[in-house]
């Protein structure tokens, strides 16, 4: 918003907290973000801010607390290198949380998360801004990663690790994959061959499936922090951040046409 119209007095708030975690307040502290939602709403107004301001501090602290969260929040990081997704916390690190048929839990959303924060930051920085080639190569692992286990109807199940567990649509997870993809596709990360048919149907499949007649958008998991969450999720189950990442993915894929 302050992009668009710039007021001093939309910033006051937001930029006397980031100041105070990247310069007074225990600087040093680093483990902020202990659940992987952390990333998109935290990762982007640090880089904003970082550009905004010319101020290479809130860039280096992002990636600091990003590097936190990825490789060392619960022991090993939230990141899984074997599949490129990442747990929501540390409960649902190997050992912990699990399927009730014993596989791992990946929550879609939380990972539509993930995908979301490395979108906007990405988007925020310049190409040659330090630490863009990983979260390109982390966001692009991802968006492979999801192909893999998508839904022949477009979508995705909530437990992206076990298609048994819950299984059905999901809006605001597959929402949020779209938008990684279709811009992994649009910055040339990924072979748009590959993945455009990935990114087509899960846009088939939301306005098909997803959205009512009069505009109301359905099958959205709503507050939660695992597959469990909300549950049942139904045709008439929605919430406020599946409608926003509707609208991210459609003007993403409709950038990407243009």
């Amino acid at each position: 918003m302050y992009e668009a119209e710039p007021e001093a007095a939309k910033l006051t708030a937001l930029e006397a907290n980031l100041h105070r975690m990247t310069y007074t307040d225990q600087p040093a502290k680093n483990d902020d973000w202990w659940w992987d939602d952390a990333l998109h709403m935290a990762m982007p107004p640090f880089a904003r801010l970082g550009v905004l301001r010319a101020d290479t501090a809130y860039t280096e602290k992002l990636y600091r607390l990003y590097t936190h969260t990825k490789h060392a929040e619960g022991g090993p990081g939230l990141y899984d290198d074997t599949s490129g997704l990442w747990y929501r916390d540390k409960r649902f690190l190997p050992g912990g949380i699990a399927s009730p048929s014993g596989k791992p839990v990946l929550w879609s959303r939380g990972n539509g998360w993930v995908a979301g924060g490395h979108v906007k930051t990405l988007k925020a920085l310049g190409s040659s801004a330090p630490h863009v080639p990983e979260y390109r190569a982390t966001l692009t692992r991802l968006v492979q990663s999801v192909a893999a286990v998508q839904r022949t109807d477009g979508f995705w199940n909530v437990n992206l690790a076990d298609p048994a567990h819950l299984p059905g649509p999901e809006t605001s997870g597959t929402s949020f994959f779209l938008y990684g993809t279709a811009y992994a596709i649009r910055a040339g990360l990924v072979d748009r061959a590959a993945l455009l048919p990935v990114a087509a149907a899960a846009w088939q499949g939301l306005v098909a499936e997803a959205v009512h007649p009069d505009g109301f958008l359905g099958y959205v998991q709503k507050v939660g922090d695992r597959p469990e969450s909300s549950q049942p999720i139904t045709y008439d189950s929605t919430a406020d951040f599946g409608v926003g990442g509707f609208l991210l993915a459609g003007t993403e894929l409709a950038a990407l046409a243009g």
